[in-house]
């Protein structure tokens, strides 16, 4: 598509509304709302959502109330879903720091570094699109398929009213389920206990001689989860479909009804006595079970699921090889024409000054330097880390934009490229001497950087697709990303900071805890720990590496999905799995019913904005009780506050969970209007 053939929505000679107050405050705003709901979703699913479908349903909503344009709508979403970008690269790395003890998270120091980090990271991956912009976004091998979809929802303005009418109700219904289930009227977390055998002595034939027998202590109490009553959880699962929701429960089935149980019966008689005495629990009890059933599933099952994730991310790459090698090859081309191209008189292909971007680019370098030397303690190990974080991010900045230019920024590995990406810091930081932990705080210095960097410039370059098709202003859109992209950075780390504490108030561990999982994070901590600071349970992760070869083998769609399946609590795996049978449910009944291809978009529509109100809806709920908690010297308010001794019925959270369910089937399937209506924009996610 050559820009002589091509026009957009809004010509180049006609001027409108564009980078207003209004729009740019509103884009903040949802910057950072958004970013904070998917840090909650991603630290407690390992998961996040794009925030370009919801960013756009709301901008269009508010801006016509106060009458804005086609542009201002588009320059809001574009800044309203950056922060989504820089939350998720910030959860995949800098939790580990806590995890590894490197931060305490509670330090003015820390939410400097943490700060940096992230509005480096984002401006770099901005920096590194603007170079790429004008050629990739015109590249006819790339579909940019959410980028037509949200220009489309744009265009097709007259439904954004409804749209958003529907997904605020869908984040109200999330938000009062969510606060009703902290508030205790339902329990949203269930687990029984499973007994593995008989506690007690028991014959155990060795094998090495005929009738040799020996007398060990076996069996013992293990526990199991029932779904979690979660809104969020349950609309990730519609969101991901049935095969990959499977995938995932798949890990957590191993894990908890394999692993666990065979963990419990074998070492579970031998430890418990002494486990129990550490704790001051009463030995044999159920709970000094559960709190044994925990202990070996995070420090034996884990690791595990770590060799699991580290082969699955690597597999990822390695089918996207072809992709790959054909985004480094396209970005050192695509650098080339950028930067011999002259600059555009016409206001749709006006970006950023080159000289200003490579200035800017030098600038992040030496504030790196600086930064990697505080980390590493020696200049020439933070010019290393530095070297490594602005090659491997422009490389992977590229190869993320043109990853979402094939397949949209939902389905990026931007976990795998960070992999990458840490694996060769630390390597590097062996090789030029720095060990310990201050090396290992440089490489997940370098890691959290890329990570941001390459997940910005893919949702960057997402937004200047939409922009492109519809006539939006490239310089303008950069520098609304550049603000949001500092101003998310200077506050998601107070979300981040609240979960973290407000968890250690009700008895968790922060970061890393059952209920905070955050599994990718627990991935960089473990690699960097092990390859940099020498420590790591090596034969636990071999065996998980043996495992994801013998998924790859039996042909598993997704290694790491399964991985991560094992590494998250059960009870949130088998919430997404239910969300995934949902939506099986309603693709069955949309069949039977015989529906054309327009009444088939408005269903999946309908349920994707659905899914994605839950999600949100929970997500912010969750944050605020997080908050009360955290200002609380107490748990959060609950009714047994007010009715001494209640004890929610188990019942009520079965009901709950119908509602959601019954929530997910009735809305979507009761859009799908007359079989002659025209046909809408697809949402894809």
């Amino acid at each position: 598509m050559s820009e002589k053939r091509f026009t957009p929505f809004v010509p180049a000679h006609v001027t409108m509304s564009e980078f207003t107050g209004r729009a740019l405050f509103l884009g903040l705003v949802m910057s950072v709302v958004l970013g904070a709901a998917n840090a909650y979703l991603g630290l407690k699913a390992g998961m996040t959502i794009a925030a370009t479908y919801p960013a756009a349903v709301i901008s269009m909503a508010v801006l016509r109330l106060m009458r804005g344009s086609l542009l201002e709508e588009n320059f809001a979403r574009t800044v309203g879903s950056i922060g989504e970008s820089v939350a998720a690269g910030a959860i995949f790395t800098l939790p580990a720091f806590v995890i590894l003890g490197i931060w305490q998270f509670n330090t003015v120091k820390d939410y400097v570094l943490a700060s940096a980090l992230m509005i480096v990271g984002g401006i770099l991956g901005i920096m590194f699109v603007t170079m790429l912009r004008r050629v990739m976004v015109e590249d006819p091998e790339l579909p940019f398929p959410e980028s037509v979809a949200a220009a489309e929802i744009h265009k097709a303005g007259q439904r954004g009213a409804e749209a958003a009418v529907q997904l605020f109700k869908a984040m109200g219904v999330g938000a009062l389920i969510k606060f009703l289930g902290d508030f205790g009227i339902f329990r949203a977390s269930n687990e029984f206990f499973l007994k593995v055998g008989e506690a007690g002595k028991s014959l155990v034939r060795l094998g090495f001689q005929k009738d040799a027998y020996a007398v060990q202590g076996l069996g013992g109490v293990s526990t199991i989860s029932a779904p979690a009553v979660s809104p969020a959880y349950m609309g990730v699962g519609y969101i991901i479909g049935p095969t990959l929701a499977a995938l995932n429960f798949a890990g957590g089935l191993l894990a908890w009804g394999l692993f666990v149980p065979l963990l419990v019966f074998f070492l579970g008689p031998s430890m418990m006595d002494g486990f129990a005495a550490s704790l001051g629990v009463e030995p044999g009890s159920q709970h000094a079970w559960a709190l044994l059933a925990d202990r070996l599933w995070k420090f034996i099952v884990r690791p595990i699921a770590v060799g699991g994730m580290l082969v699955g991310a690597g597999y990822t790459l390695y089918r996207m090889r072809a992709n790959l090698k054909a985004g480094l090859a396209r970005s050192v081309s695509d650098l080339k024409k950028s930067a011999a191209a002259t600059d555009s008189t016409e206001r749709t292909d006006k970006d950023l000054s080159f000289k200003v971007v490579l200035f800017g680019v030098a600038v992040v370098f030496v504030l790196m330097v600086i930064l990697y030397n505080y980390f590493a303690g020696k200049i020439g190990g933070a010019i290393a880390a530095a070297a490594v974080m602005l090659v491997t991010g422009f490389f992977f900045a590229a190869v993320s934009g043109n990853l979402v230019g094939m397949i949209g920024s939902s389905n990026n590995p931007i976990s795998g490229l960070t992999l990458a990406t840490l694996i060769v810091a630390a390597l590097t930081m062996v090789i030029v001497g720095v060990s310990g932990m201050q090396g290992v705080a440089a490489v997940l210095g370098v890691a959290s950087v890329v990570c941001v960097a390459a997940a910005v410039a893919g949702e960057m370059l997402q937004d200047l697709k939409v922009g492109h098709i519809l006539g939006g202003t490239p310089w303008k859109m950069q520098v609304g990303d550049l603000i949001g992209v500092v101003v998310a950075g200077l506050l998601l780390f107070f979300p981040l900071y609240v979960l973290h504490f407000s968890n250690i108030k009700q008895g968790g561990t922060g970061f890393g805890d059952k209920a905070l999982a955050a599994p990718q994070a627990g991935l960089m901590a473990t690699l960097s720990q092990g390859i940099v600071g020498g420590e790591m349970a090596w034969p636990l992760v071999i065996v998980g590496i043996v495992m994801g070869f013998a998924l790859i083998l039996v042909k598993v769609k997704s290694p790491m999905l399964f991985a991560v399946g094992m590494y998250l609590p059960l009870e949130t795996t088998f919430a997404i799995f239910v969300g995934g049978v949902i939506r099986a449910i309603v693709d069955k009944m949309v069949a039977k019913r015989g529906y054309n291809d327009a009444q088939k978009a408005r269903v999946e529509n309908a349920g994707v904005l659905a899914a994605s109100g839950l999600i949100a809806g929970e997500a912010l709920m969750g944050l605020v009780v997080a908050a009360v908690v955290f200002f609380r010297d107490k748990a959060f308010y609950s009714l047994a506050e007010w009715i001494p001794g209640w004890h929610a019925p188990g019942i009520l959270a079965l009901l709950f969970a119908l509602a959601i369910a019954a929530y997910l089937i009735v809305v979507p399937l009761g859009k799908a209007g007359a079989a002659d209506e025209p046909a809408p924009p697809t949402a894809v996610m």
